[in-house]
């Protein structure tokens, strides 16, 4: 299955923006519905996601500060972060909604 290798993430200020990319292990053209999740485990939920025809979702708790797209061309996706808050804290992860492994995830701190 594909994987993804996630960074960007980071310490900021409330209100700051951070961005966060993931590179799949192989070619997303055309193919997997890619989300952003957060969090480890049964506490992980998913944020955004986006469709191999670049159809978004994003859930209402970030709907407005989040968005998220990929650059087919070179097998990555992104989350734009805007207007952070500190709930927001969390190691977020992206991976094919359908796939079962992980991959690293990347830190994102909201701190004054």
């Amino acid at each position: 299955q594909v994987r993804f290798v996630e960074s960007g993430g980071g310490l900021v200020q409330p209100g700051g923006s951070l961005t966060l990319s993931c590179v799949a292990s192989e070619s997303i053209f055309g193919r997997y519905y890619v989300g952003w999740y957060r969090g480890r485990g049964n506490q992980r939920e998913l944020v955004a996601a986006i469709t191999s025809n670049g159809r978004t979702n994003i859930v209402d708790s970030v709907k407005g500060r989040f968005t998220i797209s990929r650059d087919n061309a070179k097998n990555t996706v992104t989350l734009q972060m805007n207007n952070l808050k500190p709930a927001d804290t969390d190691i977020y992860f992206c991976n094919d909604v359908a796939g079962t492994v992980w991959g690293p995830g990347t830190l994102v701190a909201v701190s004054s």
